[in-house]
């Protein structure tokens, strides 16, 4: 059985690490890079790096800082925002990604997943799903959680693994930053339908909503950012407690 991985989340604004609710109401949560070591010394089995408004800004990812931040750690990194094209990601890839994680250009542009799992490869290919729940369905957003589109999340993230995704950050925008739980009703679909790992994040408050999100439903991780952030919980701790309750995860 595969391991299930703990995922720090870093989103960027003006260069630094941020915190909000609901994709609003960001606060400051520190310095990219001490966070980033931080949590390789904690035990984290992967880090994900979201310059969250390169999209609406219409700009490129932060490059430099990602270089500084891979220089920084040994464990694999996935980098999104601003990813338009293949050279965009090409350019976090020779930066030290070791994944790209593309969303509002996928929905946007379908082939680009095509195109750069063809260039690199399907695992490098990272598609973000934002989803809410509006009492009917679970809709897509894109631009960082601003705008919805007319796709329903489960037949969006079957298009994108049948174009070569080969893996889903999937968030959903009514759990984000509530410390309430992940959404244990898309995750069990999508983990359950497709193919590919499926990460769950948006919601994680406490070591009882990882024990849900790992034996409730088959995603293969889960992502955090404000609980590990603002000291609330540690990534050692935590893996502990998982280990304690006889889930498969790797120990430092």
């Amino acid at each position: 059985m595969l391991k299930k991985r703990i995922i720090p989340c870093l989103d960027i604004k003006d260069g630094r690490t941020v915190k909000g609710t609901n994709f609003v109401d960001l606060k400051d949560a520190g310095d990219a890079v001490e966070l980033a070591k931080r949590y390789v010394e904690q035990g984290a089995d992967e880090l994900v790096f979201l310059d969250i408004t390169a999209t609406v800004e219409r700009r490129k990812t932060l490059v430099r800082l990602v270089e500084r931040i891979a220089e920084q750690i040994n464990i694999p990194f996935t980098v999104g925002g601003g990813i338009n094209s293949v050279d965009d990601a090409e350019a976090v890839i020779r930066a030290g990604a070791d994944k790209v994680s593309i969303n509002s250009a996928a929905v946007r542009r379908p082939e680009l997943v095509a195109e750069i799992a063809s260039g690199f490869g399907s695992q490098c290919v990272v598609v973000a799903i934002d989803t809410k729940f509006d009492g009917n369905r679970w809709q897509v957003y894109i631009n960082g959680g601003r705008t919805p589109v007319e796709l329903e999340t489960l037949e969006w993230a079957t298009t994108v693994e049948r174009l070569g995704a080969g893996e889903i950050l999937l968030t959903s925008m009514n759990n984000d930053g509530t410390r309430e739980g992940f959404a244990l009703d898309i995750t069990g679909a999508l983990s359950t339908t497709l193919n590919i790992p499926v990460i769950a994040s948006g919601g994680a408050g406490r070591i009882e909503d990882f024990i849900d999100v790992f034996r409730q439903t088959e995603a293969s991780a889960a992502l955090a950012a404000g609980i590990f952030h603002f000291g609330i919980l540690s990534i050692a701790d935590l893996k502990h407690a998982l280990h304690s309750h006889n889930i498969q995860i790797r120990m430092i």
